[in-house]
């Protein structure tokens, strides 16, 4: 959301000014949220949306981003969609990758428990796991799957 194409399709790895961009739009997303929030007060949902916007990729250990949040400071919302969006990026094709298997996508997610995940939503995805492999069947891309 408001990220030139240039940067948002680019099929190599960002540069750092590039990335700084591309980290703009959690707080664009919240703030286009508050937009919403101004015109329709008290929405639930809205409200709901505009946290995972603004926190979805701040990292249980502190080092996300844009606010620097660490553990249970970051809401559940955004600890929950944290995993989701980063299994969704791992397990999709990008122009800059092939998709990974669930497998691959599976193994990098618990190797970041309590570091970039919260340990709790990650058990969760764990026991939940055949639910995100048929979600992830019924939307792949064919021949999106590489190794």
């Amino acid at each position: 959301m408001g990220i030139p194409d240039s940067v948002l399709l680019k099929p190599g790895r960002l540069s750092d000014r590039e990335f700084d961009i591309m980290k703009e739009h959690a707080m664009l997303g919240a703030q286009t949220l508050d937009a919403a929030l101004r015109a329709f007060p008290g929405v639930k949902f809205l409200e709901m949306a505009r946290e995972i916007a603004a926190t979805h990729h701040e990292r249980w250990d502190g080092t996300g981003y844009p606010a620097g949040l660490a553990g249970p400071a970051i809401p559940l919302s955004g600890r929950i969609m944290a995993l989701a969006d980063v299994y969704d990026a791992l397990s999709s094709k990008r122009v800059y990758k092939s998709a990974f298997t669930h497998e691959i996508a599976r193994s990098m997610i618990l190797k970041d428990k309590g570091t970039h995940f919260d340990p709790d939503v990650v058990e969760a995805f764990a026991k939940t796991e055949e639910q995100f492999i048929h979600i992830r069947a019924r939307y792949v891309e064919p021949h999106a799957i590489a190794a």
